[in-house]
């Protein structure tokens, strides 16, 4: 059995047994919470793919290959894909290999339609910032609604297995606290990243698989079934192969058992032995898998937040945070999708937010150990909170990013627990029960609408790019890496602004938010691309060429380059021909010509244009020459063929004037 050292606890669990709430039912809890959760999330259903999607997803070539990709997924890198097609670095320490999610996908795909070899190539080369999206990338946009229907359920079937974790385990005999914890985890708003957006899919798998790790060993436990104790130890690896996180276990499995079950400390730890060889499978798999050289890491503002700042600034700033999580958990508004630099300014040890952050911290700390040697929820709840905090908080290891909403995804869990039985004592405690239940059930009411409605509005800002970077620019207007995303979509969607100027202010505002992500981190190679973009919409294509020289002397492989190249070649010869060549100013034109063939020389058309040009200029040596390089390129162009014979001819009269 399952007793707490708290007597009013147990004496509340046995009211509860004598007087059941109708609620107490483990089915009835589980549609209640599954129903809510697909209202919450319904319109999810319809988002498109947003922020880190393409990494793991739309531009993942093991994913469009289906099945067949598995093998690469599971013997590569998370991200390797998308960094070796754009030719870039791994950009986070140590690599990440969180393969279930991926496989997942793969596997969606191979039932959604793969994309073939031969047009993977070009597919991965496209740019998002001219809208050149062929009808494979339009494809898997359609296809991203699934993916989400996808997610939603996955997150439903994880809530559910978290309400029998807490029944079975932490709340067992007070099925009413376990409902409220989980009701709570269930609505809170600060989940909507990990549901809304696909990649994040990690999160909830790893949730769902750890839960299922306690569920079977406790199980087992009790029962002493040998497969118990394998989907156990199985549980933990998808754990693992989800995420990182589900090394905790190694710590929280035994606490649990000295907690609920009574274990003494020496037999609670013997527990976790088996976990320890599961962990060191893992362990060896990935380092053969990933690469842990941190020196290869491109160190950049956006996956080190604090390189700008003193060292013990940093601490100062990383202390501070942590209370930032606290916060978005009591009181989750405003969200972001990016909490990068300077979205949450450097602080010294001057700034009273830190010794405070200090002050809740080592509190609960203290709390944590003296309510663990009671044996009592609020310990286990309180370690569960911290020790996946310890994970992402920067204090411990760098994570590449100050704070995020997904990542305290597990630590909300021991909020929740926390949430509950607080609730429960208060409702308890009440000297007019009735009177406690109807404000109870009142508050929970409005606790559901109000999440709801914060909830269903954050699902539609993360429907794809554009909606949630210019959404996210009014919250965090200085975040480096929101204001690189908003002046994408800026860019991206220019062209379909009928107005001129509004298309130039708008094209002028992703120019200065470009140029102050610049000014931060001048090695910002696709804010330096983004911005040749923004200036070819905005006309000025010498200044687009400038940029994108600048651009290309930073990583001049970059596959994205020749598309963009060509948009200011095509343009150069638009502008020739609009200001110049259709009012017979040929000299002009022809300057615009050979900015135009200078970028693109192997365009048959545009030798043959500035061929043209030149015979319209009584040029006749260079317009043959333009024509004769144009046939090289291509022999049966009939236009420069022709123009060609039209100079022989003119020639030959010349000759038999003489």
């Amino acid at each position: 059995m399952n007793k707490h050292t708290d007597t009013s606890w147990e004496e509340q669990n046995s009211k509860q047994s004598a007087a059941p709430h109708p609620l107490s039912r483990f089915k009835t809890q589980a549609l209640i919470l599954s129903l809510l959760a697909f209202v919450f999330y319904f319109n999810s259903f319809f988002n498109e793919n947003a922020f880190d999607d393409q990494m793991v997803i739309t531009q993942n070539e093991y994913v469009q290959e289906g099945i067949s990709g598995i093998p690469n997924i599971l013997s590569k890198g998370s991200y390797y894909s998308y960094f070796h097609h754009n030719n870039s670095n791994e950009q986070l320490p140590g690599g990440r290999y969180r393969p279930l999610s991926i496989v997942t996908f793969a596997i969606e795909q191979q039932f959604m339609g793969t994309i073939p070899s031969e047009k993977a190539d070009s597919f991965f080369k496209q740019d998002i910032t001219f809208n050149t999206s062929g009808p494979e990338h339009e494809q898997l946009v359609q296809q991203m609604h699934i993916r989400h229907v996808v997610n939603v359920l996955l997150y439903i079937v994880s809530i559910i297995v978290l309400l029998y974790f807490l029944r079975l385990i932490v709340f067992k005999g007070s099925p009413m606290a376990a409902f409220i914890a989980a009701l709570v985890f269930t609505i809170h708003p600060i989940h909507t990243e990990v549901v809304a957006n696909v990649k994040s899919r990690d999160e909830i798998l790893s949730l769902l698989f750890i839960c299922l790790t306690f569920i079977f060993e406790f199980k087992y436990r009790q029962s002493k079934k040998k497969w118990q104790f394998a989907a156990a130890l199985l549980s933990f690896m998808l754990a693992l192969l989800s995420k990182e996180y589900a090394v905790t276990l190694l710590v929280l499995l035994p606490l649990s058992l000295y907690v609920f079950d009574r274990y003494s400390l020496k037999k609670s730890l013997l527990a976790a032995l088996p976990y320890l060889v599961v962990t060191g499978v893992y362990v060896l798999f990935r380092l053969q898998v990933t690469d842990p050289n941190i020196a290869r890491v491109e160190q950049n503002i956006i996956n080190d937040p604090y390189l700008l700042a003193a060292p013990v600034d940093a601490i100062a700033t990383k202390i501070s945070t942590l209370l930032n999580y606290i916060k978005l958990l009591l009181f989750p508004h405003p969200l972001s999708a990016d909490y990068s630099y300077n979205s949450i300014p450097y602080k010294t040890f001057a700034n009273p937010l830190v010794w405070l952050s200090l002050t809740v911290h080592s509190t609960l700390i203290i709390l944590m150990f003296t309510m663990i040697k009671k044996r009592h929820v609020i310990g286990f709840a309180i370690a569960f909170y911290l020790v996946f905090l310890a994970l992402v908080g920067n204090i411990f290891f760098n994570v590449g990013a100050p704070m995020g909403e997904r990542l305290i995804y597990h630590s909300s869990v021991g909020f929740a627990i926390v949430a509950a039985w607080l609730i429960c004592m208060l409702f308890e405690n009440s000297k007019k029960p009735q009177l406690a239940r109807n404000l109870l059930t009142a508050f929970i009411a409005l606790l559901i609408l109000l999440s709801g409605g914060a909830t269903i509005a954050r699902n539609a800002a993360w429907k794809n790019d554009d909606t949630l970077f210019t959404t996210d620019i009014k919250t965090v207007p200085d975040n480096i890496q929101v204001c690189y995303n908003a002046a994408v979509s800026y860019v991206k969607n220019a062209d379909e602004i009928t107005n001129e100027q509004e298309k130039q202010q708008q094209l002028h505002d992703a120019i200065a938010m470009l140029n102050y992500c610049m000014s931060i981190d001048h090695t910002y190679f696709l804010a330096l691309l983004c911005k040749g973009a923004a200036w070819e919409k905005a006309g000025d294509v010498d200044k687009a060429k400038a940029t994108l020289d600048s651009a290309r002397q930073m990583n001049p492989s970059y596959p994205a380059l020749p598309g963009i190249y060509k948009h200011v070649s095509d343009e150069y010869m638009q502008q020739g021909w609009a200001l110049y060549g259709k009012r017979g100013r040929y000299t002009e034109e022809i300057v615009e010509y050979l900015k135009a063939i200078s970028i693109d020389s192997l365009n048959a058309d545009k030798w043959y244009n500035l061929g043209g040009s030149y015979f319209h200029n009584k040029q006749y040596p260079q317009a043959m020459s333009a024509w004769q390089r144009c046939l090289r390129i291509k022999p049966d162009h009939a236009k420069a063929i022709r123009g060609i014979s039209s100079i022989s001819g003119m020639s030959d009269s010349m000759r038999v004037q003489k």
